[in-house]
This record gives structure tokens, sequence and C-alpha cells, in this order.
């Protein structure tokens, strides 16, 4: 029976990150969620498919199989056999991404494909409805948060380092309302599972966040 962790929260709370550290040291597959969108938004091109074509969407999405390995230490994103991993990082794949992810039928396939994955492998899966869609059976379910001015101090942080001029308030203002919109969305909202153990991460380093849910997990094995 494989295992499985799924990690939920806002953005910016460092759920990437943070689910990378945990497989890695459990020795399970970090399942990038948004690499196969990517993938799917690339199957979506590659048949010469348009944004605006949501029926074509709808009808193409059910023959592409999307897979993730890991090789050699590293992650690859599979499109019916081919491996995709360079391809999938095109700007324009990102924007399709984009377009194509609102989707509510590419949605249903990929949580199809998802599942049938964390079916036969051990993985940590993060996103905004991992715990209360994806993985309802997960053996763990953490709700990983920030404050929204810690989100937006991070993300200033990054941004600056980079040597991009931008505004604190700014940043906090976007990051709130992306919470609204990624809670009131009709198609798998952003929530915290009944089941999910709250970790807020404001004050807590990444190491300390990372051996907080590996810890849980291993209380869920006593």
């Amino acid at each position: 029976m494989s295992k499985k962790i799924a990690i939920d929260g806002p953005a910016g709370a460092g759920k990437s990150t943070i689910a990378k550290m945990v497989a890695k040291e459990l020795g399970f597959i970090y399942v990038d969620t948004g690499a196969m969108y990517r993938a799917m938004a690339l199957y979506m091109l590659n048949n010469g498919i348009d944004a605006s074509e949501s029926e074509k969407i709808s009808a193409t999405c059910q023959t592409a199989d999307i897979t993730i390995r890991h090789e050699n230490g590293a992650q690859k994103v599979y499109l019916n056999g081919e491996d995709v991993t360079e391809l999938v990082r095109k700007e324009e794949v990102g924007k399709m991404a984009s377009a194509s992810s609102v989707n509510g039928d590419v949605r249903k396939k990929l949580v199809e494909l998802q599942q049938k994955l964390a079916e036969t492998t051990d993985v940590v899966m993060d996103g905004r409805d991992i715990g209360t869609v994806v993985l309802p059976n997960a053996d763990l379910k953490v709700f990983l948060t920030a404050s929204s001015r810690v989100r937006a101090e991070r993300r200033f942080k990054e941004l600056t380092e980079k040597g991009t001029e931008c505004d604190i308030d700014v940043i906090e203002k976007d990051i709130i309302e992306r919470d609204y919109r990624d809670s009131h969305r009709e198609i798998s909202p952003l929530k915290q599972a009944d089941d999910a153990v709250l970790v807020d991460s404001s004050y807590m380093t990444i190491d300390e966040v990372a051996e907080k849910i590996i810890s849980l997990y291993k209380d869920t094995k006593k």
C-alpha cells in the first residue's frame, strides 16, 4: 500500500519547497502538480488548440497521459511516454497552462492522473485541494499557511534579490486578493480539510517546518 502526504495552503506559504524536502527525507516522490498542468498545456499546443477553444480542450485532454518520475535524483515529466521536462518550462506553455487549468475537464483528468500515480508510489503532493479532492485518504494532511505580511516579506526579499523593484504593500494586497479568489472559486476551492493539521510557518524556518511535517507523518505510523 503506497503512502501519501498532502500539503495544501495559500500562495507563498512555501508548500513546494517544504514538500520537496519532506519527500527527499522520506524517500517519497514529490509530485509537482503544476508541472502536470504545464504538460497538459503543452499537449494542447502540440495539437494546435487555442486557449479560447474550451470545447476542444475538454475533448483533447482525455487522450493525455501525464506522469512524474524520479530518475537519478531529478524529477522528470512524461507526456504520453515522452520526456517533456524541459519543454514544459517554456513561456508559451506557462501562459497556456494558466488558461487551460480553469477548464473543469482538464482538472478532472489531472486529478485522475494524480490519483493513479499515488496508487503505486509513495508521494508528497502539494496544492490547493490535495487533501480535500485529490488525496482524501492521505496518511497525513497538512494545511501550511503563514500570515499575508510574512508571505509578502518572503516574496519581497525574493524579488529584490533578483534586482526587481517592488512595493511590499502592493505585494501583500495581491496575496490577500489571490487568497480570496482561491478560496471562493467554484472548482476545488482552497480550504483546510477537516482532518488536516494546521501548520503556521510565519515564525518557523524552512527546516523547522519540514521537521514538523516529518514528525507528524512518523506519528501516524505509531
